[in-house]
């Protein structure tokens, strides 16, 4: 009788011990399972901002003013200085330009500082057209240089190589575009023939005009 009460009451403690696990484990569980979701989701929303965080700039629905809104312009500008022995070749003059003259030769124009940048303007702040642009990218060049010849520190104008276009937001980062270059145009004294060793105007890329599309990746940390 005794060993049967004990193996009864053992029984009863196990699956009372049983019960109370599972009552504990229920909540843990339970939280677990939360947790899991509410991490799943934030995940999915993160995803979904990052995508859309590309497209909130071109909003058809924006609340901006039809015309001239106040985020219709974008653009950068850089400046740069070429240290001796490095400086830029626009390809106007031939590298040998040193031989007609030395350091008098008239054809001197190696950059030593450049300045370029571009503009976008979006003139349009509501509807479809909000996704049309007009962009501008000039370069300015200056200095006064002959390779192996003469290196100076001189901020003598050279002239500029520029290029416009128009554009198209398309979605997810891609835009349409027509880009429209143009040749270099000198500046000053130097827009005038400087010799044999002068290249022309056709500068370092002549005169073009393209049609392509361009993607863009992720956003800026700053």
């Amino acid at each position: 009788m005794r060993g049967l009460l004990i193996i009864i009451t053992s029984e009863l403690i196990g699956g009372e011990m049983k019960r109370w696990a599972w009552l504990l484990a229920v909540p843990v569980l339970i939280s677990f399972a939360g947790a899991q979701v509410a991490a799943s989701l934030n995940s999915q929303a993160n995803a979904a901002q990052a995508s859309s965080s590309q497209d909130a700039g071109y909003d058809t629905n924006s609340g901006d003013r039809m015309f001239f809104p106040h985020d219709m312009l974008w653009g950068w500008a850089q400046f740069d200085l070429a240290p001796p022995h490095n400086e830029i070749d626009p390809n106007l003059c031939a590298g040998n330009a040193g031989q007609y003259g030395g350091v008098n030769a008239p054809c001197s124009l190696f950059a030593r500082y450049m300045l370029s940048g571009i503009l976008e303007f979006r003139p349009f702040g509501r509807g479809p057209l909000r996704r049309f642009m007009v962009y501008g990218a000039p370069t300015f060049l200056f200095g006064k240089t002959i390779p192996k010849t003469l290196y100076t520190w001189s901020p003598d104008a050279i002239g500029i190589e520029h290029s416009w276009g128009v554009g198209i937001y398309l979605n997810k980062g891609f835009e349409f575009r027509v880009t429209q270059h143009f040749l270099f145009d000198r500046l000053g004294a130097r827009n005038t023939y400087l010799g044999p060793a002068d290249l022309g105007n056709n500068g370092p890329w002549g005169r073009f005009m393209t049609v392509g599309v361009r993607k863009t990746f992720g956003t800026r940390r700053w």
